[in-house]
């Protein structure tokens, strides 16, 4: 990949649309991972106003250090970069609790901490159009093209809800090459990718079952119209991964359904 020419590219195509839109920068996310920081940089790199949010909601001390690491060095660097902090930590707490005990009463726990992982996102997402809207800014999306249209890696509605999505056509292998041409801080680009939404250092992997360079190369068999029948141990085991999430996950990368009715139905 040629490196600079894709970071140029994607700061004048973010410059572009923000003109066409009257805005006046970008509010990005930031959780210690590679994504929101590349995102931020190439944000920061436009010029133009760059709101760094960190929306911790009882999450390990190692991202949250991460992040911070991440922003005072683009803020130092960028002078239109800026930092900003929104602990959700108590506001998710008083959603939870504002439910019946009765609610989760024999549901299976897994199913409970993916249902509240997701609440956590949803209520980052709302966080990240407050401060847009405060400050005439769009949200800059971190998500990458293997989670955005392979698995379905991502939150509808939470870190799926976004203005503009800056890296989805890189995938992750090549999002760490642009963050190193960024100078990315080291800790980040050393650290297991994670989603930081169970407050806890399980990664993607853990949760997915396969790494991001396995799933890439899935992605890539399938869209060249690769036969299944052909790979065998743990190249079929992750491409069966592939395929079940992505058919899966297809509600989130499609258009929602919309029920036309027929003139002579009406």
């Amino acid at each position: 990949m040629n490196t600079e020419a894709v970071a140029r590219y994607i700061t004048d195509w973010m410059t572009g649309y923000l003109d066409g839109t009257g805005a006046a920068g970008f509010v990005v996310g930031i959780s210690g991972g590679i994504d929101s920081a590349v995102v931020s940089t190439l944000a920061a790199m436009t010029g133009r106003r760059t709101l760094c949010v960190t929306l911790p909601i009882h999450q390990a001390q190692a991202q949250v250090d991460r992040a911070g690491e991440h922003v005072r060095r683009l803020a130092a660097r960028y002078p239109n970069a800026e930092a900003a902090d929104a602990d959700l930590t108590a506001a998710y707490d008083a959603f939870v609790g504002s439910f019946d005990p009765a609610t989760v009463r024999g549901v299976p726990q897994g199913v409970v901490d993916l249902a509240g992982a997701n609440a956590r996102s949803r209520l980052r997402m709302t966080a990240l159009y407050y401060f847009a809207g405060l400050n005439n800014l769009l949200v800059a999306g971190t998500g990458n093209k293997i989670e955005d249209f392979g698995v379905g890696f991502f939150t509808k509605y939470g870190d799926g809800g976004v203005d503009m999505s800056p890296i989805a056509d890189l995938t992750k292998t090549e999002v760490y090459e642009l963050g190193r041409w960024l100078q990315v801080p080291e800790a980040i680009l050393a650290a297991a990718p994670t989603d930081g939404l169970f407050g806890d250092d399980r990664t993607d992997e853990q949760q997915i079952g396969a790494s991001y360079p396995e799933l890439e190369r899935a992605m890539a068999y399938a869209e060249q119209g690769g036969d299944p029948s052909l790979l065998s141990g743990r190249e079929r085991e992750v491409y069966d991964i592939f395929i079940r999430r992505n058919r899966a996950n297809r509600h989130k990368m499609e258009p929602i359904p919309v029920c036309r009715i027929p003139s002579g139905v009406r």
